[in-house]
């Protein structure tokens, strides 16, 4: 099967300790997470921040080293990999950074940003490089004369043009976008959304799409992953999970997230409570300290993901 196949992906972090030595304690920052990416479909990553999304996005491209699962693509174990073969699968899986600000370098031209990716995995001739670079440009909507100057000389939607410029010219598969319009001005959030949009349907891309916001989300994404602490609560398309959502977090989530018309949002709906520490997470459904409906089995028992309609998982003692 083409695409992506997330199976059981786990990653913690262990913090403290020291030169000094000291109390260490372990983040549970990704636990369990299963999903798939489809050949040409777009799949959402959203949770409040803090969930563990750019950690996943990380580990499914080997930035991070994730600690059990496994992680295929296109037939490949991503994790099984050795050096040389990562290489290759990187032509095929490239990454948009969430800041253009700090992910590019300021002392290179544009031209030698983007041509560096293909320099580093030996494709083409000086020439062959040279016209690729430039035959990237018209697609993200830049000219050509911006080759030949420097990062600082541009706007943050440029600067995002060019990072998008970067991960393309290796003419990759699956694209991996950790919030890449977060940083960015609402205007300009939707010029790169109709870019990146248009990008997928021409090249038929892959994505794996990271955010926080759930109109980015809704715009984007066929399918959506809804994380809370580390875990996966809710699987599904799009379009159903944000109008009609099943777990309470994505009913709180959804609540949460500002509308044009107040009298849709959700009937008596009420976060209340901090999110628990990833260090120290609650037993049983992670969400339950802050669930409006949570039960005495919520407290104690971990819910397992289930199918509720063709196509859609929630992970809710509720059903």
């Amino acid at each position: 099967m083409n695409g992506l196949q997330v199976r059981g992906l786990k990653k913690h972090f262990i913090l403290g300790g020291g030169f000094l030595g000291g109390k260490t304690s372990r983040v549970r920052a990704v636990e369990n997470m299963s999903f798939d990416v489809p050949e040409g479909a777009s799949v959402g990553l959203v949770g409040e921040s803090g969930c563990g999304k750019s950690t996943v996005s990380r580990a499914v491209l080997r930035l991070v080293e994730p600690d059990e699962g496994t992680v295929t693509f296109n037939g490949t174990d991503v994790r099984a990999a050795s050096p040389a073969q990562m290489r290759k699968l990187r032509q095929k899986m490239q990454f948009i950074f969430q800041d253009p600000y700090s992910s590019l370098n300021t002392r290179r031209t544009i031209r030698q940003t983007l041509e560096e990716p293909l320099k580093v995995h030996r494709m083409g001739s000086p020439a062959e490089r040279r016209e690729r670079v430039e035959a990237i440009l018209p697609e993200v909507g830049l000219p050509q004369e911006a080759l030949d100057r420097y990062p600082h000389e541009f706007s943050g939607g440029q600067r995002q043009r060019i990072g998008i410029a970067r991960a393309l010219v290796l003419e990759p598969e699956l694209v991996v976008a950790d919030e890449p319009v977060s940083a960015l001005d609402v205007s300009v959030q939707a010029q790169i959304l109709r870019l990146l949009d248009d990008l997928r349907q021409r090249r038929t891309l892959s994505f794996l799409f990271v955010s926080h916001d759930l109109g980015v989300i809704r715009h984007f994404c066929d399918v959506t992953c809804v994380m809370y602490l580390g875990h996966l609560i809710e699987y599904g398309p799009t379009e159903e999970i944000l109008d009609d959502p099943a777990h309470p977090y994505t009913m709180l989530l959804r609540e949460s997230s500002p509308v044009p018309d107040p009298t849709s949002r959700i009937a008596n709906a009420k976060m209340t409570g901090e999110i628990p520490s990833p260090a120290n997470p609650p037993t049983g459904c992670p969400f339950h300290t802050r669930c409006p409906r949570a039960t005495p089995e919520c407290k104690e028992v971990m819910p397992k993901m289930k199918e509720i309609a063709p196509g859609r998982q929630v992970a809710c003692h509720l059903y």
